[in-house]
């Protein structure tokens, strides 16, 4: 559940954290394509030819996943106000792609409004960090009444919760750790508490739960 928060960050300070935090995600994807386009430059790795096609081939897709994700998870996403869940999943979907955990998508309502969408696609990505030898992840979201209900299950061998990730999802400033993994959970403590909805996680033996409850 959303706790007070104890010291307010500076506007300025978070969003300084959350463009390194998504800098620090493009810039691999990014230097891999400068790195395939400069092997195919080089006269003396013409025999890598197809190795550097391959390499720039998966790094722009990676690049273009997440671009597209963080456009909806972080953004304005233009002027959207709904989103239909199967747009949500692909996003997420593309983002899973590139990591070890697979993700089930078993969302029941057909569409969500802005906060649930960015609830939806921050706690699945948190949810697959929660597993870095890998595992399953499983979403469930459903309207009930005039809330709708989130429910993101992480399972797997040595599945875990970063301090820094609880801390951020109770509102409270970054302590010990790194930035990159608070911030994405401090941003949905605070979007999450301005729709009026709150926000949880609970840690047990190989697993790791998310839960939201946000206005419908």
């Amino acid at each position: 559940m959303t706790e007070p928060t104890a010291l307010a960050v500076r506007p300025a300070e978070l969003a300084a954290y959350l463009a390194a935090r998504m800098c620090h995600d493009f810039i691999s994807p990014a230097s891999a394509i400068s790195s395939g386009l400069d092997l195919l430059e080089d006269p003396s790795a013409q025999d890598m030819r197809e190795e550097a096609m391959g390499l720039i081939s998966s790094s722009a897709k990676k690049l273009a996943d997440l671009l597209s994700f963080c456009r909806v998870a972080f953004g304005a996403s233009a002027s959207a106000e709904t989103f239909d869940v199967r747009d949500l999943e692909k996003l997420a979907q593309g983002v899973f792609a590139h990591m070890r955990p697979e993700l089930e998508w078993l969302v029941d309502t057909p569409a969500v409004n802005k906060p649930a969408a960015r609830t939806l696609l921050n706690l699945s990505q948190m949810a697959g960090a929660a597993l870095p030898t890998g595992g399953v992840a499983k979403v469930r979201a459903v309207q009930e009444g005039a809330s709708v209900a989130i429910a993101i299950e992480s399972t797997g061998p040595r599945a875990r919760l970063r301090p820094e990730v609880l801390a951020g999802l109770q509102g409270q400033p970054l302590g010990e750790g790194l930035h990159g993994h608070w911030v994405q959970a401090y941003y949905v403590h605070l979007f999450v508490g301005d729709a009026g909805g709150r926000v949880f996680a609970d840690v047990q033996d190989d697993r790791v739960i998310f839960a939201a409850t946000l206005p419908a």
